[in-house]
This record gives structure tokens, sequence and C-alpha cells, in this order.
């Protein structure tokens, strides 16, 4: 008998919205099939500016939720019809939402996914599980990252020590050793996509750098790369998490405003790109001496951040898109989040707090019913 779930997820990039019908019957993981919605320049703009402080926050928060939550129904929806599919065969919706804020560290520590789930729900009658991170956060965990519980469902070996990235706009990895199966170690590394999709928007207009081309016409350059490198946010020990809040267009701008010459934009653009790949690695050689790196998100699409991944991982190393795996790189986050759904309807708990540092495993998220 069928067991299908339905995982949505829209990351830190704002793109649009992943969706993936997943059978999990007879103790597997079928992906069945998947869409992708983008969204629409007003939305993705609406989202990009209640990510920083502004006026009227609390109604312009309010109406995005609405308007998210039927966006994320509108994608369910668009995904039964395509496959004919009625509503009563999915068990449950799993839902990352919109992440709009996520200060773990501050002195009262939150973070803020919207994409209203009633609304969900009640457009799509299909029970509606969301808000996964906020249970976490109370346990004094950091909320993120949360796809490793899945990465070690999926990934792990007694073979060979892997580390599962997952480059979105934040990059996030989670190490799988092979002589302890059981212990697990994740967190985000810093910038996956972010800072390199915001100056390509800025110079060019363009919402990412498509195959890394802008990035591999110019040349990374080591004095701003050290000195990026050189971030608190490197330094800090695990768990940590972070978003765009703290990596964003300002944060780069203050690192160019201190180099005492002109950069020209396409070095800019690949030194960004140096960044992420090297903060990565610098992240994996911590734990491990050698093994498979498997990439997922939109990162593993940037032909030239691969390169420059398998470069700064040198030979002791191997660089594959998770596809070798079996599963497309696009689709691993939202796989996960119908797991997650899934973890949570049967009372199974998917926080880690060896990667999130919660004082305890726990059930997550809210169940909204249909």
């Amino acid at each position: 008998m069928s067991d299908l779930y339905i995982g949505l997820m829209s990351g830190t990039s704002a793109d649009g919205i992943d969706a993936a019908l997943v059978d999990f019957s007879n103790d597997q993981t079928k992906l069945l099939t998947t869409s992708y919605m983008p969204y629409s320049a007003d939305l993705r703009n609406k989202i990009l500016a209640l990510c920083q402080q502004g006026e009227n926050e609390i109604k312009r928060l309010g109406e995005l939720d609405i308007l998210l939550g039927n966006a994320f129904a509108d994608a369910v929806n668009g995904l039964l019809t395509q496959n004919s599919l009625s509503s009563s065969a999915i068990k449950a919706i799993g839902s990352h939402g919109q992440t709009i804020r996520h200060y773990p560290r501050d002195h009262h520590p939150f973070t803020l996914q919207i994409g209203d789930p009633n609304t969900i729900a009640a457009k799509t009658n299909i029970t509606t599980i969301a808000d996964f991170r906020g249970k976490d956060i109370a346990l004094g965990g950091q909320g993120a990252p949360l796809v490793p519980a899945f990465h070690q469902y999926l990934f792990a070996s007694t073979q060979t020590d892997r580390a599962i990235v997952n480059i979105g706009g934040i990059a996030n990895i989670t190490l799988l050793s092979a002589k302890n199966p059981e212990l697990v170690i994740g967190f985000d590394t810093g910038p996956g996509n972010v800072l390199m999709d915001a100056w390509i928007f800025m110079q060019q207009k363009k919402l990412h750098d498509e195959n890394g081309n802008w990035a591999q016409s110019g040349t990374s350059q080591q004095t701003l790369l050290n000195n990026m490198l050189d971030d608190t946010y490197f330094k800090l020990a695990t768990p940590k998490s972070t978003g765009r809040e703290y990596f964003n267009l300002s944060w780069l701008q203050n690192y160019l405003a201190n180099m005492n010459e002109q950069i020209a934009t396409e070095d800019v653009q690949a030194t960004l790109a140096d960044l992420t790949a090297q903060s990565i690695l610098n992240d994996v050689k911590k734990y491990f001496t050698q093994g498979e790196l498997f990439i997922c998100g939109g990162g593993a699409n940037n032909q030239y951040l691969m390169q420059r991944l398998q470069l700064f991982a040198e030979s002791n190393f191997h660089v594959y898109s998770t596809e070798q795996q079996g599963i497309h790189p696009d689709w691993v986050e939202a796989i996960a989040f119908a797991w997650l759904a899934k973890q949570t309807l049967n009372r199974k708990p998917s926080n880690l707090p060896s990667v999130t540092g919660a004082k305890m495993a726990s059930i997550l998220g809210g169940i909204y019913y249909n």
C-alpha cells in the first residue's frame, strides 16, 4: 500500500517552491514526481524586503504569510492535477515555509518561517505539517540544519566517510562517519549562493550566475578571499547556523570598502565562488581526511562552483552530485521535508541534538489537520 507524502521547500534564495511527491512504503524512499513553481517578481521582492527591517512589518508579514500559504497550496494542487491524484491519496504535506528571520543566538532566540499552514490545509484538503524549527529552538538548539537526520537515513555508508553538502542560499553540511554511523555532525558553513546571487543581481539584474559563467570569466582575489574567510562566523564553534540577515550585500560591501584597490566586478564574483567552496572544504577537512562529498541544492547546478569544490578538495576527496546516489540535487530538501512530515505524523523525533545543540531529540512541527 502506498505511503504518500508531499514535501514543500522554499529556501534562502527565495526563487520559488520545490514540491516533491514521495512514496515511503516498504521502508523505501521513492520519488514519484516533482514540480517547481517560481515566485513572481512581485512576490519575491516582497519576501526579500521583509527579510530586512522596514516600515509596517507586522501588516506586511501577515499579508505575505497568506500570500505564501496560497502559493504553497497552488503548488500542491498543481502537482496533484498533473498526476491525476486525489488529495485523499496523500497522508500529509511537510512545508518548510519561507524563512524571514533566523536568530538562534539572540537573548530570546527565534526563527520565523511563513506560508500559512492553515491556508495550505484548507485549500488542498490535506493535513499539513509546518513550523519544524521552533521546537528545536525551544529546546536550546539552533533550529537548523534539520536535514542531517534525513541525510543520515538516506546516504550513510559503512565503507567511506561522506559529507552531504546542501548549497542553497546558505550552505550546510552533514558529516557521516563510516566508522561511527550513529554520530552525525552538521551545521551551516556560511554563504552558499546568497552572495553570488546578490552581487550578480546588483551588477547585471540577473537572479543567478548561470553555470558560474560570470565567475569563471574573472580571477579570484586572494587578499579579499582571506579577509572574508577571517570573518567571525567561520570561527564560531558548532552548533551554528546562519542566514540572509548575516550574509548579505551589506556584509560583502563592507569587505570591499576595506580593500585598498578597486576590484573588477567579475573578479568579485570569482572570489565569492571561492568563498563558498573554500569555507565548505575548510569545515569538511576539520573532521575528515578523505572521503566523498555529495552536493545538492542549487549550487550543484553551478559547474564552475563544482570545479572549485573539487580543486579545494584535492585528491583525497571526490566531489559528486547526489544524482550519483539516484536523487537529483534539486529535490533532496523537498524530499527531506516529506520525510520530516512522516516522522511527525508517526510521532517520531527528527532533530539531531548532535547537530542543532538541542537538549534532546523531539517530535517537530505543528499538525494542521484537513
